[in-house]
């Protein structure tokens, strides 16, 4: 059997972190087969889809690697090919015309509701042998019986029959339902595994049913657990962002989203970091767990952090550059910037506190923290940043052990230890007390600007 997965997000917002998981395992378990993975947008609900929300999903599912096969398929274009099937059911007997109109319906809904009934369908026009000239749904008969089936997560899962109220597959203005349209797509794109969110499990034997009634073999069923807050509530915004598009926006690597995406509610022994070939190596449903998943918002921070510092600089280079657009920085021909990137990979733990954190190698002039610069830009340093700058300035090589030599030989002539020469020169290059490694951050500053921040410095403390 060819495996066959698939995706097929509604486009009625951005891609959420639980959709996001549930592409993710469907194009990890196709990857795993050799199979393929197909992305459908369920748009049949044209009054809140939006372009805009399609384009998100696409640019989600770009930005995290998660390439499809085979589509982008929509229902919207797909509407002759349900009336089509959905008038060959008519003709074999398989759902019958319904001239109840939505104000009836609801009212019997409301009147059960009273009566302590279950709100279901009451079928009354199942056996009508009239045809009235009127707008009519069509209703699939669903059959007396049990409907099980085993899903490769949670186990076997039963439904009485009795309690399936006969669903509509085609309203009365001609547009299809979910859960045709569902059946119809994934029987007609042979989708052999269908793995998704657990709040479709109810709609599971509504489909089946239909899928029995079009001829076509059953696919595989696996319903994942849902992702819950810190709190076990269900995740939304005030658990942190939910959007997938907001954790770019916010510095996190694709990867790292992916591997805490991937762990979270599937496992592979004590192993947390995992590269994209090791996930498709080990990945299976046998080890996706049957409880929900905690979304640990200080957990995925941690990956990212690994991420980055496991990171080429120059790939880090490339991130880093829209964060500093945003601050009016173009450091696109800069070539100081992988350097700069690798004096602050060990801190960073998302590219935009990296972006944040190297304002000062950019700026025209340093902005002083006031306590730093009076308590270090002091007239008795000047003597210290004179010599400093001196032996800087012969520097045939600016490299990290150039540098660390020049301040090693002022330190030996003036007798100092280096926090008394580095915390000043700290403040004058940086503007603060704390910063990458001063060697370093002085190396990744290049000579020209180092010397310029340290010549600003001493006006500052000759003019005091």
């Amino acid at each position: 059997m060819k495996v066959r997965t698939r995706f097929a997000p509604s486009p009625t917002g951005y891609l959420h972190i639980g959709g996001a998981r549930t592409a993710l395992f469907s194009w990890l378990y196709a990857r795993k087969h050799g199979g393929k993975f197909i992305l459908r947008v369920e748009d049949t609900d044209v009054a809140r889809s939006t372009t805009e929300s399609i384009q998100a999903i696409l640019d989600g599912m770009e930005w995290l690697g998660l390439t499809w096969d085979e589509g982008p398929f929509f229902q919207s274009q797909r509407f002759d090919e349900y009336r089509k099937f959905a008038a060959e059911l008519l003709e074999k007997g398989l759902v019958y015309k319904c001239w109840c109109t939505p104000a009836e319906l609801e009212a019997r809904r409301e009147a059960a509701m009273k009566e302590g009934r279950p709100p279901r369908y009451d079928g009354r026009c199942r056996d009508r042998k009239d045809n009235p000239d009127a707008p009519y749904a069509l209703r699939f008969k669903v059959p007396s019986g049990v409907t099980s089936f085993k899903d490769e997560i949670k186990g076997v899962i039963s439904f009485e029959n009795s309690e399936i109220e006969d669903l509509i597959i085609l309203r009365s203005d001609g547009t299809p339902t979910y859960n045709f349209c569902v059946v119809v797509d994934d029987a007609t794109m042979d989708i052999t595994h269908v793995i998704r969110g657990d709040d479709h499990i109810n709609n599971t034997p509504k489909q089946m049913l239909l899928y029995k009634a079009l001829g076509h073999e059953l696919p595989v069923f696996a319903h994942l657990p849902m992702i819950l807050g810190s709190d076990k509530t269900r995740l939304s915004k005030r658990h942190g962002a939910t959007s997938v598009m907001a954790y770019k926006e916010m510095g996190y690597l694709p990867h790292a989203l992916i591997n805490y995406l991937a762990r979270l509610g599937w496992s592979h022994g004590d192993q947390e970091i995992f590269s994209i070939e090791e996930l498709i190596e080990k990945f299976s449903l046998d080890s996706v767990g049957t409880s929900s998943g905690v979304f640990n918002p200080e957990k995925l921070l941690w990956l990212n952090q690994h991420y980055i510092k496991s990171s080429k600089p120059e790939e880090i280079s490339k991130l880093v550059l829209p964060f500093l657009k945003e601050y009016g920085i173009d450091a696109s021909t800069d070539t100081r910037l992988p350097e700069i990137v690798k004096t602050l990979q060990e801190r960073a733990r998302t590219i935009k506190e990296m972006a944040d954190a190297s304002l000062f190698y950019f700026k025209e002039e340093v902005e002083y923290d006031p306590k730093a610069a009076e308590k270090f830009l002091v007239a008795e340093n000047a003597q210290l940043f004179e010599g400093l700058k001196t032996r800087l300035s012969t520097l045939a090589s600016f490299g990290h052990d150039e540098i660390a030599a020049a301040f090693n030989a002022l330190l030996e002539e003036k007798e100092i230890k280096l926090g008394k020469l580095a915390q000043p020169v700290r403040v004058a290059l940086t503007g603060g007390t704390v910063s990458p490694g001063i060697f370093e951050t002085i190396a990744a500053m290049g000579k020209e600007l180092a010397i310029k921040r340290l010549d600003a410095a001493l006006a500052r403390m000759q003019g005091a």
